[in-house]
Parts: C-alpha cells; sequence; structure tokens
C-alpha cells in the first residue's frame, strides 16, 4: 500500500499544477480549514468530497474492559465526515456484475 501524500506533498502538487506559489496555496488551505471549523455547526460541504456534520450521540451503557464494570456513557455531540457519492464511485473499485441466478432444470416430480 502506497504511502498518503503529507501536507507538503499536497501543497507542491497544488502550487505546481496551478502555476501558484506554495505559500499561496498553504494560505488557501489554512483558510478552508478554518472555514470548515467555523461552519461545522451548519454542515459544511467540499462538493465532489464530503460534508463534515455534527452528530448527537445517545446516552449509552458500557463496560471498562480493565475491570468488566458496566459503566454509563453520557450523551455527546461528535464530528463526522460523510463522503459524497461522487468520492466513492471514483475511490472504490466498481463490483463485478452480479452473475444470474442459476435456475434449477426440473426434472419432473420426485418420487
Amino acid at each position: 500500500m502506497a504511502k498518503s501524500m503529507s501536507k507538503s506533498q499536497t501543497i507542491a502538487h497544488f502550487a505546481k499544477k496551478f502555476d501558484m506559489k506554495k505559500k499561496a496555496v498553504s494560505a488557501v488551505f489554512d483558510e478552508l480549514a478554518r472555514l470548515a471549523y467555523k461552519e461545522a455547526r451548519n454542515a459544511f460541504t467540499i462538493p465532489g468530497i464530503g460534508k463534515l456534520v455534527l452528530v448527537q450521540r445517545k446516552a449509552r451503557l458500557g463496560r471498562n474492559p480493565k475491570t468488566g464494570e458496566t459503566i454509563q456513557i453520557p450523551a455527546k455531540t461528535v464530528v463526522k465526515f460523510r463522503v459524497a457519492k461522487a468520492c466513492k464511485e471514483a475511490v472504490l473499485p466498481k463490483k463485478a456484475a452480479s452473475k444470474p441466478a442459476v435456475e434449477k432444470a426440473s426434472a419432473g416430480p420426485v418420487i
């Protein structure tokens, strides 16, 4: 499996692709992150990539793995990223066409 791109590699790629200075590209990414943090409460969407949303988790019972004791886990709000359909289709390999079901040939009633 290939290593993921670092932030500096990503910035270098965009700087070369759009003939911009690395500092300017870095500022764009920093501002995009700042805007995403600020707007996450209202669901922040990056078209073609996905959406940042806040999700309310209910209170639930859990178990302390060390002692085995049952504990109450309080309700909380968490940040989730929902990947866009277009991104899933572009990244994940397409499944092979499902094979049609083979019908059994009827040889007549079994006696």
